[in-house]
């Protein structure tokens, strides 16, 4: 910035490098008056130019804090150039004994929606706690839960790999399904998983063993430990039971769901999920189908209170699409009223929505399956107590809309810096270290 950019309003800095001098002028006014003529004045004097002295003291203090916010904001919105080389702002980490490993992070959901955002997240933080859903009875996952005895192995896979850092190759060996014999539409990483957990004393640590082998960035975390099964009640009265049988239930019925629930409804939580939600920076809701891998994960014992109870900023990233047999017609606030039903209001404080449109022949086509764009009902939204940020991240992948998972990660970790860590005085090399991390990644899309 030039000189002359300094004097303009709008900037915030002037006002607390007034306050900050000002400041100052009480305190050696006050600091003087004591020295000199102390022995003249009487106690009552005297207290006053104390308390002159620590007011200064307070202003001065809280001028040059909100002036510091002032400057880091410039910086991150461009005014300011201030280059710092991520390399180098990690040498001068290590030598002050600090790790920066990005804010903490809890993602909550199941499906390919999470794994598609964890792939993103990891670029930013090393912090990441996925919490995922064990309803799943559908696919390989079932088949291997009814042979076996063990949790639905699927999501946590996707999850795992998201997280990993592992060669392509042995990305594909694990995503690998088998398309003959009795292991036809079996994935090789359920039965790597599955095996890990005859290795083992209990699921959980076959996940982590599991992680460990693929060097996974953060951790995955099953949300319990305990068989659960889903179940609906749709608003002709018809019980549902079954993950894989709720959007076929629903479709058959011509009746949407009114109600989920899990048996058994006491089914723990495991401890790694609730602390890992207790100690976040932020916590972020899918995307993912509502009723089948984001509430169910809510109903496990405890963890909806946890997220009450959290200080962490709550996002909710809203699907793109309806999904049949789930959500058809949905808005983005009945999405948020579906959660609220369920397990109460206070657990949603910003919803992330896509503003980007499709072309008329994705349109067409999703139509054809009743499917349609989430409508972004703003007014609705905001009666409910829910903030918006709105972006775009669209992604065509193999003739479907996905999640862009570069474009989710970053707007949600400029959310994350803009709601949480701008306030936050000891968060403030993560904040500077995310912002080169962004600058960095749209300098990388950009030459693409």
């Amino acid at each position: 910035m030039k000189i002359i950019d300094w004097v303009r309003p709008g900037i915030k800095v002037k006002r607390w490098i007034m306050f900050g001098v000002l400041g100052i002028m009480m305190m050696t006014f006050g600091l003087s008056e004591m020295m000199r003529n102390s022995r003249f004045y009487s106690k009552e004097y005297t207290a006053f130019y104390v308390f002159l002295v620590f007011s200064g003291a307070f202003i001065l203090y809280f001028a040059v804090a909100q002036g510091m916010k002032s400057i880091i904001s410039l910086i991150n919105k461009g005014y300011l150039n201030v280059s710092l080389d991520s390399r180098k702002l990690g040498n001068l980490i290590y030598e002050k004994r600090l790790l920066v490993k990005g804010p903490k992070i809890v993602a909550i959901g199941g499906g390919t929606g999470l794994s598609t955002m964890l792939r993103g997240l990891k670029y930013y933080t090393s912090n990441i706690t996925a919490i995922v859903t064990v309803a799943d009875d559908g696919g390989g996952s079932g088949d291997l839960r009814e042979d076996l005895g063990i949790l639905p192995p699927g999501d946590i896979r996707n999850c795992i790999l998201a997280l990993s850092d592992t060669e392509p190759i042995m990305q594909e060996l694990l995503q690998y399904r088998f398309t003959e014999g009795r292991l036809k539409n079996q994935s090789f990483g359920n039965l790597f998983l599955a095996a890990m957990d005859g290795m083992s004393t209990n699921f959980e640590e076959a996940v982590r063993k599991m992680s460990s082998v693929l060097a996974v960035t953060g951790r995955v975390v099953p949300v319990t430990l305990e068989d659960v099964t889903l179940k609906a009640k749709l608003y002709n009265g018809v019980m549902v039971e079954g993950e894989s049988n709720i959007p076929e239930a629903v479709t058959q019925y011509q009746s949407q769901i009114e109600s989920i629930f899990i048996v058994p409804s006491e089914a723990k939580a495991m401890d790694d999920a609730i602390t890992a939600i207790l100690e976040a920076d932020a916590i972020i809701l899918g995307p993912g189908s509502l009723y089948t891998s984001v509430i169910p994960n809510l109903l496990v014992k405890d963890i909806a209170n946890a997220l009450k109870k959290t200080k962490a900023l709550k996002l909710y990233v809203s699907n793109i699409m309806t999904q049949p047999g789930e959500t058809d017609g949905f808005s983005v606030s009945d999405h948020i009223k579906a959660i609220h039903k369920h397990v109460g209001e206070g657990i949603i404080d910003y919803t992330v929505v896509n503003t980007e449109k499709i072309d008329d022949e994705f349109q067409d086509k999703y139509s054809e399956k009743t499917s349609e764009l989430v409508n972004i009902d703003e007014k609705e939204i905001e009666k409910l107590g829910v903030g918006i940020t709105k972006g775009d991240f669209i992604q065509i992948k193999d003739g479907f809309v996905r999640h862009d998972s570069e474009k989710l990660a970053a707007i949600l970790i400029e959310t994350i810096m803009d709601k949480k860590l701008f306030y936050d005085r000891k968060k403030i090399i993560e904040y500077f270290y995310l912002s080169e991390r962004l600058k960095e990644n749209k300098m990388k899309s950009s030459r693409e």
